[in-house]
């Protein structure tokens, strides 16, 4: 890989380590202080708003990156492209924002929380003019990763000033919205460095109406199948406890699944010059590479989050306890099942957006996520509603993770061509290995450890934190350390690239 990507991969890790230490300093707060209910009926009403900022962006993101990256050294050209997609952006704002109107007004359900909910839209009404697409498109990872951590920062010290008890749930939700609309007024702003908002040839939306068709049945079935589990478990979890238990597994495993979906933003504008360009074997390098980085962060991600499972989830949520009626019960449950997820996931989305997309050929995931979401729904509530009844959250968790092996093996079978040998080499083969003695040796030291700490008077919370971090460190010493040994190709690339740079 050329130095270029190799530095936006490190910018954008880098990144979404930094915002995955802050938002760990703020979901366990907001977990303490909110309650297991407050936080079920706040992410039951995210999840409800979600759907409306999908709507509203039609998928415009994913088009606009593709459309401004062939035209992004021509500022009158990307002008006009910009100007284009705001537009659209615009209508289909407004229109997406008067149907949620209609059914918080209808719904008694949402009826009831309209307060929260109307709090959260704040975030789809600024985030569908954010024009984070065009910073994608132009390759500005900095100023991204700057911007995110300072907006983030600012609104973890609020979380903490003001949120202090299960009424400020309203702050919250304010607060939290507030980071998208800080978000686009810093784009706007920044944005004039590269285009105008000044007319200058006329618009061109006939061209984009059959692909924002195609894009926007991708992004909304994406956003429904996404968000399916925790609406259904919702429905199905009257008092919302469940949701809270699957909202905090969930966030075990986003922490992961955003470093990877991060890097997105670095591969799909190069993936697309590449293949329009016809240059198959960088285009295959490039995917080689990226798979290459998702297992080596991945696997031993999955390996470690199900043997530390009660830490990692207790430390979330701020709950040392797992007994029966104390909230947040199913919790580690639901991370352990979910931890397929972050391969399964990680690699669909890397097909679609580096290979499927660049390719023109979307409609193949439109077909995945159209069956995996009606697969979805009635596994969930096969599992959630009827074999686990009682324990709702852990049924929906096996109905997803079931669903999203089945859209992989489908991805997989249609670009076999083009993947097969990214994700099915040898080198794969040395992360695996490396995978299972870090399993190995988490399996052997966790319980000695946590006896020893426990035993020796420690808390609860103290002996979580220092098992979890002492773990890690070992782990992470045995994984490299195989790897080396086995001359994996990532870990050699940065060595060779290190000892380059002394010869020079």
């Amino acid at each position: 890989m050329n130095d270029r990507t190799r530095t936006n991969v490190i910018i954008n890790i880098s990144r979404t380590l930094i915002l995955t230490i802050l938002s760990f300093m703020t979901f366990p707060w907001v977990c303490r202080y909110l309650g297991s209910a407050q936080v079920g009926i706040y992410t039951w009403c995210n999840t409800f708003v979600l759907y409306f900022l999908v709507l509203a962006k039609v998928g415009i993101p994913n088009l606009a990156i593709r459309e401004c990256v062939k035209v992004k050294d021509d500022k009158e050209k990307l002008s006009n492209k910009v100007q284009t997609f705001f537009l659209i952006q615009m209508i289909t704002t407004l229109l997406s924002f008067g149907l949620m109107c209609s059914l918080v007004f209808t719904v008694p359900d949402l009826k009831n929380n309209n307060e929260v909910i109307f709090l959260l839209s704040i975030n789809f009404l600024s985030g569908a003019f954010s024009f984070e697409w065009l910073f994608i498109a132009l390759e500005k990872q900095f100023y991204m990763s700057v911007r995110s951590i300072a907006v983030l920062a600012l609104s973890t010290l609020l979380i903490i000033i003001f949120v202090t008890n299960p009424g400020d749930i309203y702050i919250y939700a304010l607060i939290t919205a507030s980071v998208t609309l800080v978000t686009t007024v810093a784009n706007l702003i920044y944005s004039r460095k590269f285009i105008s908002y000044k007319k200058t040839m006329p618009y061109e939306f006939k061209q984009y109406i059959k692909p924002l068709l195609v894009l926007f049945s991708i992004t909304l079935i994406i956003s429904f199948y996404n968000q399916t589990d925790t609406f259904i478990l919702g429905f199905i979890d009257k008092g919302k406890g469940e949701v809270a238990s699957y909202s905090v597994g969930v966030k075990g495993i986003d922490i992961i699944i955003g470093i990877i979906t991060a890097l997105s933003t670095v591969f799909i504008p190069r993936a697309a010059i590449c293949y329009a360009q016809e240059d198959k074997k960088y285009f295959n390098r490039l995917n080689k590479y990226s798979i290459n980085i998702c297992l080596f962060i991945v696997l031993p991600a999955i390996a470690t989050m199900t043997m530390l499972a009660s830490p990692i989830t207790a430390l979330i949520s701020g709950n040392y306890d797992f007994s029966e009626g104390l909230g947040y019960v199913n919790a580690p449950a639901v991370l352990i099942i979910l931890c397929s997820m972050m391969v399964t996931y990680s690699i669909s989305d890397i097909i679609y957006g580096q290979i499927l997309l660049p390719m023109k050929k979307e409609r193949y995931y439109l077909y995945a996520l159209l069956g995996g979401t009606i697969l979805n729904i009635a596994l969930s509530i096969v599992f959630g509603a009827v074999v686990f009844k009682d324990k709702p959250a852990i049924g929906v968790a096996i109905g997803t993770a079931v669903t999203d092996l089945f859209i992989l093996v489908y991805l997989l079978a249609v670009t076999w061509k083009w993947i097969s040998k990214a994700v099915f080499n040898f080198n794969s083969l040395k992360i695996l290995i490396a995978t299972v003695l870090v399993l190995m040796m988490t399996f052997i030291i966790r319980d000695p450890m946590h006896n020893l700490l426990v035993g020796n008077g420690i808390s609860m919370a103290t002996s979580y934190i220092i098992e979890l971090v002492s773990i890690v460190l070992i782990d992470a010493i045995i994984y490299i350390g195989v790897l080396i040994l086995l001359k994996e190709d990532l870990v050699c690339s940065f060595s060779r690239k290190r000892r380059a740079n002394n010869n020079v």
